[in-house]
Parts: C-alpha cells; structure tokens; sequence
C-alpha cells in the first residue's frame, strides 16, 4: 500500500496495564488512515508511530475490515514505487491482485502469504478483484537491513499449514512458531503468524527469548498476559518473554496476528514508502520515481476500478526538514508509559 506518514497517536492514557503474574505487556493503539479516493477504506495503524516504531524490523502494520466494497470500492492502489522494505500481504476475506515490476503478478488470496522485496526499488499495484465482496486483512512492511536494502527485486508466495495448539490453532506465514517453520528466506530473525483462539480458551505457546512480540488484535475477547487488548490494538511484550498467553473471553472464535523478531539496531529514516538511512537517500528515491528511473521498473498488468484515474502515484513533496531516524526506545514493554 501507498502511505504518506503522519504523526500517529498515543496509548491510551486511562489504563494501566498491568497483570500480577504475568510479563508487562506495552499497548500500542492504532489510527485511522483513509486509503483510496473519495470512498476511501480505511485502515487502522498501529506501527510505526512516536511511541514505538518498530517490533523487531517490522516497521509498518496496518489493519483494514471487515469492509463492504460495495460501500467503499474496495482496494485500489496504482503503480507506486518501495525502496529499502519488504511487503507482506496477509488476507482474511477477499482476493487482491499483485503486479510488480520484477514481472510477478499474482492474485493475493486468504491463508496465503505474499512477500515483496524491494531491495534498491520496485513499484506494483494492488487492486481488490471484482468479485470481492468483503475486504479484510493486514499490510506488513519489513526494514531491509543494509546487508539487504540494495538488492535485487524478488517475490514470494507460501501458504502455511494450520497447526492445531491446545485452544486454537496457528499458521505461521514467517519465521517459526508451535512446530512450524516457513521456508521464506529472512534478512533479520523474523516471526509472523495468524493465531485463532477458541471461545473461552488460553492458548499458551513457546516463544524466542530473543525476540520482542507484539500481537494485533482482529476479533475476539483477548487478553495477553491477563492485560486486555481492544481490536486493532497491538499488544508490545519485550525481549526475554519464553512463552505467551493470549486468552479468549468471548462466545465466538478470536483472531490476532503475531509479530515478532530481534530488535533492528540499524537507524532508519522513514517517509512515504521508502526507507533510507538519512534525508539525502530519501531525496533521491524520490526524485527516482518522479524521473521514471529504472531503479523503480514499470509495473504491467494494472488495471484500476476508476478508468480516469492514475497510472501511477506521484511522490508527494519531501518536507523541507532533515527527517530524523526512528530510534526505538529499548526492547522491554513499559506498562505505565504515558504519552
């Protein structure tokens, strides 16, 4: 998705989160961001923000649905360009098509993740298909580290297999969780699973000491670590944490996303959809795409909902201010921050 970063807002200043004998759990809120035209989806953001901006490398999180096409017009996004990151498209409901400029195209179905390497530069589209209905998933954007971020283009898609745990099941998309090892190469210790929790039920699952965590909620009654989490909300845990309890309250099957990974050491400068490492890189992947350079490729394949609209996004105009880096603060989840 194309993004045009704003400043997002805070946790929410009326709970502590606590739990007596658990680990401290960190709640990251998200924003709504409209994403199209006039009959814009919008999506719920929760990373990067000033409070937190990354959880391992991954560094963007969006969340959209369920949403009623026939009410917004669904997904579509013209050729825009990526540099420095890594896509990944997890769907719940609906289809979304994917060209890109190294000549992949694919149709992005539910249960089936889909990952676009930019390395140097890449440029595609996503446009939700005609028969989609129901639109409803998750956007994860990935920080290249700078062993990676120059690259060369590359796609792939995996299909996870459903683990059965006690009191739910796993499908993990990245990385390794509850017996189950995605064979999708990673350029930093990556985690990302779709986890549904039965009604009324714990699942408790075994994590890397290494990693910090943080899970997205989409439907349910959830807590972590006997701290509540409302939906679209993303609950930080720290490094150091060995295993996790999310438990379901409610009468209906819940469904959360967890991501994780080690802590990303490497400065980044974020803005649009490029990552870089100071404002200067950030200039020139601009004027890359606005010069139709080939570092970024032509997409072929898109075709758009609206027959007068774009063939391609233009790069909004870069702030004329030295764009800092996103420190994070340190990997240990701060119940009583205040903000």
């Amino acid at each position: 998705m194309t993004n045009t970063l704003n400043e997002p807002p805070v946790v929410r200043p009326e709970q502590t989160p606590h739990c007596d004998d658990g680990a401290a759990v960190e709640i990251i809120t998200s924003r709504e961001v409209p994403l199209g035209g006039l009959r814009a989806m919008t999506v719920y953001r929760t990373l990067p923000q000033r409070q937190r901006s990354l959880i391992g490398a991954w560094c963007f999180v969006d969340h959209y649905g369920p949403d009623n096409v026939a009410d917004t017009g669904g997904m579509d996004v013209a050729p825009h360009p990526h540099s420095g990151l890594q896509t990944v498209s997890w769907l719940f409901e609906g289809n979304i098509t994917h060209h890109d400029s190294g000549d992949h195209h694919a149709v992005v179905k539910p249960g089936e993740a889909n990952f676009m390497t930019a390395g140097n530069g890449i440029c595609h589209s996503e446009v939700s298909t005609q028969d989609t209905t129901v639109l409803h998933g998750v956007q994860l954007w990935v920080a290249l580290p700078d062993s990676a971020r120059h690259g060369e283009r590359r796609f792939d898609h995996y299909v996870p297999p459903v683990v059965a745990v006690d009191g739910g099941q796993v499908r993990t998309f990245i990385g390794g969780l509850a017996g189950s090892t995605s064979p999708v190469p990673t350029y930093t210790p990556l985690l990302g699973a779709e986890i549904l929790v039965e009604p009324h039920s714990t699942i408790v699952l075994d994590v890397n000491p290494d990693f910090e965590h943080g899970l997205l909620v989409d439907s349910g009654e959830i807590d972590v670590e006997g701290v509540k989490i409302e939906r679209t909300e993303l609950a930080y845990t720290g490094i150091g944490l060995t295993r996790l309890r999310i438990r379901n309250s409610s009468d209906t099957v819940a469904r959360t996303v967890l991501i994780g990974g080690e802590p990303f050491n490497e400065q980044i400068v974020m803005w649009w959809n490029f990552l870089a490492r100071d404002s200067a890189e950030l200039q020139d992947m601009r004027n890359a795409w606005e010069e139709h350079s080939e570092r970024y490729g032509k997409t072929e394949g898109y075709i758009g909902h609206d027959p007068q609209g774009l063939a391609r996004i233009p790069a909004p105009v870069l702030p004329e201010v030295t764009i800092k880096s996103r420190n994070n603060p340190e990997p240990i989840a701060r119940p009583d921050v205040r903000f």
